[in-house]
């Protein structure tokens, strides 16, 4: 399987393996393309959707550019073992926030950086299930895709083999397996399989994309706990190291620290002719024959509505006031139970074991959908919000603190419907660029706080089940999705089944923002899985090729 991987991904080859690991002899060869030139395609945003827009397309000849408002990451220099000194990884630049259950943005939901939001995930990387794409259809809520989960299914198992994810059999939704056997468990997971083993509930370890064992000049996992902060060994996938570097070989160009304000379009012919951005302290336009945005759920959204002209005044692609409705977050409540050995929870990869068993619609209970249950492993400082919220504060603090190695954590993923209303529009605010920033309304439907306490509950009976005395549960948001919904018309999201937008021809978006659904799984796998549908029919001529 390295062999074939190979062939169509040289990434974790072409880091280096004299004991760093970043190849900067690549990034100071990498084509460099000038603005004037007008190159065949130019992306905006490089995390997991537009890297592997580039990467595919660099490999097939196009001469194409990523642009991102953050750094090019070095892990030897920009990344930490330490929670505090890694913020820096997050997007905090500044947004508004309202609605009646307002979502915080930053850490465990927004990215910046070359390698986006998956430079910090916790490298978990489950599929959706086939029923998510028919969900109106099946269950009588939410939104059914323009596309099937069979339309997936080969890019599901090329991300797959190319990060590559580790994991056991996995029995749910369509059943399958994963390229590298399942990791070792820590104590963490162990709790979490005798907890579930008592309960009757199926639980498996992985998918985490993490190869267990070397895989290239990437080293093995050294079972640490700082995935959050980068994983500064390099066992960890994210975009940064399995995807970037095959595009830079293959003649594509990163350009780092370039934040991109607007999309040109021509007046007279409709079509996007390039982006404008500012670089260095330059306002900069770089032409293009075609235009992908991939900034994620917030800001995607946030440039199509700074994009207004005159053949758009309310927003790019935006004549059917579809551009930031139904973004998405997840319910994430977070269960920890105490016990008398110890745990030392983060001691493996923060999700270690899960259970789907509670991911699709059961007729028994009032709410539609479901949650996913995963182990997470919250360092020191997490750990202490989490204690925080309980109101313990002084001594009592410092006495949870104290006890930190004796806690297990459980985390769920509840699926909340999309909602018209859940919305990004622009505030009267600006930002250093002069541009209105993201104002996000969110607000929580009844079906929602329902799966919110039954996973709670079931995470609660679970710990107890395992012989834990104490519990303590804090609620909480994860994972964006949503604000420019692929659908089957323009009158209803803003791209069509291939990532192609409804009212600009040569204009796509390949992030988690075209997602109609969200399910009860992390959206990582999904978005890269879309982006290389949209890379593989672009290239095959479906909406054209480069020139």
């Amino acid at each position: 399987m390295s062999t074939q991987v190979r062939e169509r991904n040289e990434s974790a080859w072409l880091l280096p393996n004299d004991g760093t690991r970043t190849n900067h002899r690549l990034r100071g060869d990498m084509r460099r393309f000038a603005d004037t030139d007008e190159i065949d395609l130019v992306i905006v945003g490089c995390g997991a959707g537009g890297s592997v827009l580039l990467q595919r397309l660099a490999r097939a000849g196009w001469r194409v550019a990523a642009l991102d408002a953050g750094p090019f990451w070095d892990p030897d220099t920009d990344w930490f073992s330490d929670e505090a000194a890694s913020h820096h990884l997050y997007w905090t630049e500044p947004r508004v926030i309202t609605g009646t259950d307002p979502v915080p943005l930053g850490s465990n939901n927004s990215g910046r950086g070359v390698g986006g939001s998956m430079v910090h995930y916790a490298g978990y990387t489950p599929r959706f299930h086939p029923s998510d794409f028919r969900m109106l259809t099946q269950d009588g809520v939410g939104a059914d895709w323009p596309l099937s989960y069979g339309d997936l299914l080969p890019y599901y198992t090329a991300i797959e083999e190319e990060l590559p994810v580790a994991g056991d059999h996995w029995p749910w939704g369509d059943p399958h397996g994963y390229p590298h056997r399942p990791h070792p468990v820590g104590g963490n997971g162990e709790v979490f399989l005798r907890g579930a083993r008592k309960l009757g509930i199926t639980a498996k370890v992985g998918p985490v994309a993490i190869p267990n064992g070397r895989f290239g000049n990437r080293p093995h996992c050294i079972y640490r706990g700082f995935c959050l902060q980068g994983c500064k060994v390099n066992a960890k996938a994210s975009p940064l190291i399995s995807h970037v570097p095959d595009a830079l070989a293959h003649g594509g160009e990163v350009r780092p620290d370039a934040m991109v304000t607007r999309i040109g379009v021509d007046e007279r012919t409709g079509r996007a002719t390039g982006v404008h951005y500012v670089r260095g302290g330059r306002e900069r336009f770089q032409r293009a024959r075609m235009v992908a945005v991939a900034g994620y759920s917030i800001e995607t959204p946030r440039l199509l509505l700074n994009s207004s002209s005159g053949r758009f005044p309310d927003g790019l692609c935006n004549d059917f006031d579809q551009v930031g409705r139904y973004l998405m977050v997840q319910g994430a409540p977070q269960t920890a139970g105490r016990f008398d050995d110890e745990i030392r929870m983060y001691k493996a990869p923060p999700p270690e074991v899960s259970s789907e068993d509670f991911y699709e619609t059961d007729p028994a209970q009032p709410y539609r959908r479901g949650f996913s249950l995963q182990n997470v492993s919250p360092l020191p400082i997490t750990w202490a919000e989490h204690v925080g919220a309980q109101g313990h504060w002084g001594r009592a603090l410092r006495d949870y603190m104290s006890d930190y190695v004796h806690w297990c954590c459980l985390g769920a993923l509840c699926e909340f419907l999309p909602q018209a209303g859940n919305r990004v529009t622009l505030d009267e605010e600006t930002d250093r660029y002069g541009l209105p920033v993201a104002r996000f309304s969110y607000s929580q439907c009844d079906n929602d706080t329902q799966l919110l306490h039954a996973a709670q509950r079931v995470m609660e009976n679970l710990l107890h089940a395992a012989g834990a005395g104490e519990v303590i549960t804090i609620q909480r948001f994860a994972h964006l999705v949503g604000g420019a919904r692929m659908a089957a018309d323009e009158r209803h999201g803003v791209v069509d089944g291939t990532c192609r937008s409804f009212a600009v021809p040569n204009l796509y978006i390949t992030d988690g923002s075209v997602l109609p659904t969200q399910g009860s799984a992390n959206p990582a796998l999904t978005i890269m899985a879309v982006a290389a549908r949209a890379a593989g029919l672009l290239h095959a001529g479906a909406r054209g090729g480069p020139s």
